[in-house]
């Protein structure tokens, strides 16, 4: 095989490669299809230009890579398209504070804010075009989210398998309402099959998450390269990150709870054999909002993919800072074991969805989970249910802010600071740093917005006209104004940090139940941060002095954070209420 495009020849694949492709190829649709689905795969390669030899930049990953989570219209004004005033916004306020944008689906959709595509090789004419994608590109890294579990019911692809139209009509998942599904785990309280009329008649699809989102039929090959096709487009477009979203539902087996299914690993890591041969500086990040243990399966041995959610962290420090003690992220954090090598966590406190409940099940007990719920209730946020296998509901996500959720109605002040603590425990943490939009201008929940959906997620999807966001943001003494003033500089001082590189070490120290503390090392061993958090309302001393001597024997270091100088000499140092210290040794 020696095919060519554009006169360039297109990238050797070795043997080896080829042999554990087919080998995944064989696992997933039998081994009589194996060696025709890999000349298949191998004739992919060099489609819209990605896998021909080019002068790529490497996958390494620095403390500089850091990640915005936006919508496309996050930001608008008249007479723009939203995606340009996005690049216009983030180029002018977000430069060396972020390297990468993740932009949340952009293309046509139906509902669930962008999550039921209707066509993933358009952009959604509200906000712009191809061609503004990859204006942003020159900018920033971006990322795109690959629904690969379900479509729109308006999709053109349902639309053919109404009809019985190929190939659509084998891309949609079916099942008989007869059939015993009670042991599918469900991350919805809605039934797991609806009913269509097609031109056969009546049949039942699969529905993991609404009537209006169509789970895909991954038994089909032909729907395996459909979306290797449309990998290769959005890698075309600027794609550096490739999110693969609600992955964990991707195969279905009747019989099983069609949770992680080893169909749903060979799946994952095809596609990143795939990536390896046409474009290996292409970042594979799987979204599965699951028990910690199980979200950790999908680095597989370091083969799978490159990044994974840390999924436990963002209700864990939400317990911690609510309850006032450190005690239960201390212990996660101090038993926390590595990625594989070339692989990291992706930590962040709040995204487009909630915050998931389910990632603290062997972690916190379940009245603890509960009293969170309750607590976040109190606070005017809501609580997402899903359904048990014996029928009854149980807390799924929390849906508010980031900022609300941890807000003190009667200390605006010293609400404020709680969420810097907790934005600053999640910026210090090994990996790369993720912030949602709202995180980073301090917005509170978004009430208004729910009555007009009906949804409780929207209470973190406001949309900000240009001019209204600005105008707050230009106040730096208001909350939104403060909060993303502090978030830009820290952002830039982590960046220009090499002791918060993904692959530093850490270690997690023990310093009461008050405190978190953590100590990070450059990779060369030159520079040491070692940074303190105070958990409670209240002024906090360092208990153990000991470590702070042996790293700082002089009794005084640089803050990174606040700037200037922290000066402790023999005394203990103590901290204010929920006060972030980053002390350098530079």
């Amino acid at each position: 095989m020696n095919p060519t495009i554009n006169n360039s020849v297109i990238k050797h694949v070795s043997s080896a490669k080829l042999k554990t492709i087919r080998r995944r190829l064989a696992h997933l649709y039998g081994v009589s299809q194996a060696d025709a689905l890999l000349e298949r795969f191998y004739l992919m390669i060099g489609r819209y230009g990605v896998g021909v030899d080019s002068s790529r930049k490497n996958q390494e990953l620095t403390q500089r890579d850091t990640m915005l989570i936006t919508y496309a219209d996050m930001v608008s004004e008249d007479g723009c398209r939203p995606l340009n005033t996005l690049r216009d916004f983030c180029t002018a306020r977000l430069k060396g504070a972020f390297s990468t944008i993740h932009i949340l689906p952009f293309y046509p959709w139906t509902s669930d804010d962008g999550f039921s595509v209707v066509d993933y090789r358009e952009v959604d004419s509200r906000y712009g075009s191809w061609e503004d994608v990859s204006k942003l590109s020159e900018e920033f890294e971006l990322m795109f989210d690959l629904v690969l579990n379900h479509c729109s019911s308006k999709s053109p692809w349902f639309k053919d398998w109404v009809s019985g139209v190929e190939p659509g009509s084998n891309y949609i998942m079916e099942a008989d309402e007869e059939m015993d599904l009670s042991s599918v785990v469900r991350p919805r309280a809605t039934p797991l099959l609806t009913p269509y009329q097609t031109r056969g008649g009546e049949r039942f699809v699969w529905t993991t998450f609404s009537a209006d989102q169509v789970d895909l039929d991954w038994t089909s090959p032909d729907l395996l390269f459909e979306f290797l096709d449309i990998i290769l487009y959005y890698i075309s477009i600027g794609c550096r990150i490739l999110r693969l979203d609600a992955v964990a539902f991707l195969w279905k087996k009747i019989g099983t709870n069609c949770l992680h299914l080893p169909e749903t690993h060979q799946v994952i890591k095809l596609i990143r054999n795939f990536l390896e041969v046409v474009a290996p500086e292409v970042v594979i990040l799987t979204e599965t909002n699951v028990p910690h243990e199980e979200n950790i399966s999908y680095f597989g041995k370091g083969d799978e993919a490159h990044a994974v959610y840390q999924f436990s962290l963002p209700p864990l420090l939400l317990h911690g800072l609510l309850s006032g003690t450190a005690s239960h992220l201390t212990d996660w954090a101090k038993n926390l074991a590595a990625p594989p090598k070339g692989c990291h966590f992706l930590n962040f406190t709040a995204s487009h969805d909630g915050i998931g409940v389910r990632p603290l099940e062997g972690i916190l007990p379940q009245s603890e989970m509960l009293s969170l719920a309750d607590e976040i209730r109190k606070k005017g946020g809501f609580v997402s249910m899903r359904k048990l296998e014996d029928g009854t509901e149980s807390p799924y996500e929390l849906n508010s802010t980031y900022l609300s959720a941890l807000a003190d109605p009667e200390n605006v002040e010293l609400g404020q600071a709680r969420f810097l603590c907790s934005q600053a425990v999640a910026l210090s943490m090994k990996g790369i740093p993720a912030v949602y939009f709202h995180s980073l201008c301090g917005t509170p929940n978004f009430l208004d917005g729910v009555k007009e959906t009906g949804q409780n997620r929207t209470i973190n999807r406001r949309k900000w006209e240009l001019s209204e966001l600005e105008d707050t943001l230009r106040d730096e003494t208001s909350c939104s104004g403060e909060i993303f003033a502090w978030y830009t500089r820290t952002l830039r001082s982590r960046s220009a940090c090499p002791a918060f590189h993904p692959d530093a070490p850490q270690t997690v120290h023990e310093l009461g139940p008050s405190i978190f503390a953590l100590e990070r090392k450059s990779i060369d061993q030159s520079l040491t941060v070692f940074c303190l958090f105070n958990f409670t309302a209240e002024v906090c001393s360092v208990s153990s002095m000991d470590v702070l001597k042996s790293i700082f024997p002089e009794g005084k270091a640089r803050d990174l954070i606040g700037g200037g100088e922290v000066v402790w000499g023999n005394e203990p140092l103590a901290l204010r209420p929920y006060q972030a210290l980053w002390l350098s040794t530079n």
